[in-house]
């Protein structure tokens, strides 16, 4: 119930309580560890936040189903698929939400919003769980508009979802993640994580596929 450290009541948003998003709780419960579990629900609670703040409709269900599945790719399972992780991701929230019958419309915008969420500069332009899953993100793990959430605000939520050493240990779950299919990083900014933890990884470059692509001139 709100106010519980499973629905945290807040100023201006609160987790759903409802069936679809209680097993949505428990399937990232049981599949992750606490790092992704806290920070999913983090990245929920301060999506919410700034939706509210810059006015934005949202469904909040949706919009949880979508944080909380946001980083599902990282687990050890899926580091062979050959797919971005944010896919894997994406698809396993896909396949969550059919079987619980929610119509086409509404898990294309869970898709699009997970699989988008490190891409930046254009989910800000799409519906607002789109957005907000990227805006979640950032604020998380980047800290972009930091000030722009209540202090009294961020610390309810850190209170009940911490984050001990979070950003040594993200940048860990994002390097095991990605590790084993490097090529999945070519264009995106999990590039930078390889990069600079991982020994002899060579980044893909734009400009060096194309003058040596196939094609003559």
């Amino acid at each position: 119930m709100p106010g519980s450290p499973d629905h945290p009541a807040l100023t201006t948003v609160t987790v759903p309580d409802t069936e679809l998003a209680s097993a949505a709780t428990q399937l990232v419960r049981d599949t992750t560890d606490d790092l992704i579990y806290h920070h999913s629900r983090r990245v929920y609670c301060f999506g919410g936040l700034q939706g509210r703040n810059g006015g934005l409709s949202f469904d909040p269900e949706l919009l949880y189903v979508a944080a909380m599945f946001h980083d599902l790719g990282l687990n050890e399972e899926y580091r062979a698929s050959g797919r971005r992780f944010e896919v894997d991701s994406a698809d396993e929230a896909r396949r969550f939400l059919q079987s619980h019958g929610v119509p086409e419309d509404s898990i294309r915008r869970v898709w699009t919003a997970i699989a988008l969420h490190t891409t930046p500069g254009i989910p800000s332009f799409m519906e607002p769980e789109v957005a907000l899953v990227t805006a979640g993100v950032e604020y998380d793990v980047l800290g972009i508009g930091y000030d722009d959430i209540s202090d009294a605000d961020r610390a309810a939520i850190v209170a009940l979802h911490p984050r001990p050493d979070f950003k040594r240990r993200i940048l860990r779950a994002f390097t095991e993640g990605i590790e084993p299919k490097p090529a999945t990083t070519f264009g995106n900014v999990k590039a930078d994580v390889l990069e600079r933890y991982v020994p002899g990884f060579e980044r893909g470059n734009f400009v060096d596929t194309i003058l040596d692509s196939a094609w003559p001139e």
